[in-house]
């Protein structure tokens, strides 16, 4: 089936979708601080808001929605729809006033990221030639790292002592009187970046809903029967490849996610307590790693269709590890082992098994049920980290005291997910879905 020579535009739109994943969390995590002393938070609420957040269980209830109804309604369907719920989670952040309605727009908006995310990849890879179906994967993951790099600097320039903080306070006066508690005041920087992703929000709607469907769910709708949402899981489980695909990607994107879910959510609060840095500190150091993340990631792109996968994959975990080994060796307490960690885990990001997670998870199965497949096993993997969010809560303590113990966890989950993809990976570079299908499926599907 021939692709759109275009494929570069739709990929940039359809992008955005990550850009708004990323930065939904980065958003939290930056103003997490904030909304803690504003609203008297302890450990354990900053726990629940990473449980049900777009980093955990609200993206992964939204995914398993979200991949089967791709599949069963078309990719357009979902870009048409999603980010309206997502714009609406954004405003309830913006106006919260107490933990229950943060809590409330964290899950919103968080379902609609997972909502997203499964027809995205898929679409950026149906619509992909073949050769360069890596390198719009990594445009996609690159998009994820600019969000949170905007995201960083927006909150960096409205915090407080911030550029920008005098215009937020100003703000906050507005809306809230003269007499607001300066902790009210300064959580008005939040809002304000929350505000930003809305406009993005409403932009990236604008130019999903105008895409045309994808070719490869048009034919296959057209030579299908019908089916509805058990019927598509029925087919997925009853499938013994299909099965197996949805362990082994599960297992290299959990073992990771089970770490970048923790760093993309506290590593700022992580910075501030166990580092002992500023939160204007803490942001700029998170945010010259995403930068980071983002050049590594567009070298990748121009090699990822010309070089083995499992040489890309394995570098990128062996910088992992050595990342999480800076914490138990150099440790966190002083410039050097934070920036070393930082630069480390930086460059790992660009390399990460989400790059391949993505790539594959949209090669290996059929277009019947591809969103569908994708989509489940988000939902295992976010529903999974939303339980290790809370359980780190209580690892890492209240000051960062048993930060040690975590980063062992982390070498351990790093490693499983190093020795599975090195053994799995899959011969898919440069071939054709439909190549690739009939090769592991037959004819059927």
């Amino acid at each position: 089936m021939a692709k759109n020579s275009g494929s570069l535009k739709s990929t940039i739109a359809v992008s955005l979708t990550n850009y708004l994943d990323a930065g939904a969390i980065v958003a939290g995590a930056s103003g997490l601080t904030l909304w803690q002393n504003y609203l008297g938070l302890s450990e354990v609420h900053l726990g629940w808001l990473n449980f049900i957040s777009a980093n955990c269980l609200g993206a992964a209830i939204g995914a398993i929605i979200g991949g089967f109804l791709a599949d069963k309604y078309g990719r357009k369907f979902i870009f048409t729809y999603n980010l309206l719920v997502y714009m609406l989670g954004v405003l309830l952040i913006m106006f919260s006033m107490n933990f229950p309605m943060l809590l409330c727009g964290f899950l919103v908006t968080g379902i609609s990221v997972g909502v997203g995310v499964p027809a995205s990849w898929t679409y950026i890879s149906e619509s992909s030639e073949i050769n360069n179906r890596g390198r719009n994967i990594c445009i996609s993951q690159m998009s994820w790292g600019v969000g949170p790099m905007c995201i960083l600097l927006f909150g960096m320039l409205f915090a407080p002592g911030g550029y920008l903080f005098g215009w937020v306070e100003a703000v906050a006066h507005l809306f809230g009187g003269a007499d607001m508690l300066q902790e009210a005041v300064n959580a008005f920087s939040s809002r304000i970046v929350f505000f930003t992703l809305f406009v993005v929000a409403f932009i990236a709607w604008n130019l999903q809903r105008r895409l045309q469907e994808s070719s490869e769910f048009t034919a296959q709708k057209d030579s299908a029967e019908k089916t509805g949402l058990m019927e598509n899981i029925k087919v997925l489980f009853s499938n013994k490849i299909a099965v197996r695909t949805v362990i082994f990607l599960a297992t290299i994107y959990l073992t990771w996610n089970l770490v970048a879910s923790v760093m993309g959510f506290f590593q700022p609060h992580i910075y501030e307590t166990a580092g002992g840095v500023s939160n204007e500190t803490a942001n700029w150091m998170n945010c010259i790693q995403w930068a980071i993340i983002v050049g590594i990631t567009f070298i990748v792109s121009k090699l990822i269709d010309k070089t083995s996968h499992k040489a890309i994959y394995t570098f990128g975990l062996l910088v992992a590890i050595a990342a999480w080994l800076v914490i138990v060796t150099i440790g966190v307490n002083g410039m050097v082992g934070l920036w070393l960690f930082a630069i480390l885990w930086g460059i790992q990001g660009g390399t990460s098994p989400q790059i391949f997670y993505a790539l594959w998870g949209s090669e290996l199965f059929p277009a019947k049920f591809r969103a569908g497949a994708q989509g489940l096993m988000f939902f295992i993997v976010r529903g999974l980290s939303a339980v290790w969010g809370l359980i780190f809560t209580y690892i890492y303590g209240e000051n960062g005291e048993g930060f040690t113990i975590a980063a062992f966890c982390m070498i351990a989950l790093l490693t499983i997910s190093l020795i599975v993809g090195f053994i799995g990976v899959p011969n898919t570079r440069c071939r054709a879905l439909e190549d690739i299908t009939k090769e592991r499926y037959g004819d059927n599907y």
